[in-house]
């Protein structure tokens, strides 16, 4: 295949440092066909033995919103008291969460041993079938924000405490809860970077030679 044209690759380098971990929503609808479409893309990402294990629930209940909501609450609080003095200030400061403004909540599961794909590279190393399912994540994070909208994973919650209430298949393991929706402002430097809670650092920081 010859390479995509130069106008292009500049604009898919400029995708990646816009896809920004969106915690601030404004509350608009995400259009159906075009909800629809962003998944479509998600769903075309690579997966160990092409067993596609990623299974995606939208969360429209109030119910299991507000439980996720309080989870946070109670998670936040917990990772909050594990800092003191300056840096318990700067995270009190941090907004880690869009799940009061997002219109849109998605919960990603992985199918644990799916039957699809016949155990086809999973025999040594079956935590690949989890791992196809955050690859699934990054292309809807991208395929997102090609169309301007914005993506966010919330990691302060146990999913333990969580999965009984949504009702999941045994063998569902939780992958992650992502808000969607537009973002209220475009940046393409990490808020965590911004506000100074910690900085990015080059290539040559984590590339290594054996």
């Amino acid at each position: 295949m010859e390479p995509f044209n130069p106008a292009f690759q500049t604009e898919l380098e400029r995708l990646f440092r816009v896809r920004r971990d969106v915690r601030r929503f404004r509350r608009d609808p995400v259009p159906e066909p075009l909800l629809r479409e962003v998944l479509e893309a998600a769903h075309l990402a690579p997966s160990v033995g092409l067993s596609q294990p990623w299974r995606c629930v939208r969360v429209k209940e109030r119910a299991l919103r507000q439980a996720v909501r309080e989870d946070f609450a109670r998670c936040n609080q917990a990772a909050a008291s594990s800092y003191a003095d300056g840096r318990l200030e700067a995270y009190g400061a941090l907004k880690l969460a869009g799940l009061e403004d997002a219109p849109e909540h998605l919960l990603v599961c992985c199918e644990r041993d799916p039957a699809q794909g016949h155990g086809l590279g999973r025999r040594t190393q079956p935590q690949t079938a989890r791992d196809s399912a955050v690859g699934a994540i990054q292309l809807l994070w991208l395929a997102a924000r090609a169309k301007g909208l914005g993506l966010g994973w919330v990691s302060i919650l146990e999913p333990s405490g969580l999965q009984a209430r949504f009702d999941l298949p045994e063998s569902w393991d939780w992958v992650a809860y992502l808000c969607l929706g537009w973002p209220e402002s475009e940046a393409s430097v990490p808020e965590l970077e911004t506000l100074g809670w910690e900085r990015r650092r080059p290539l040559d920081a984590v590339l290594f030679e054996r």
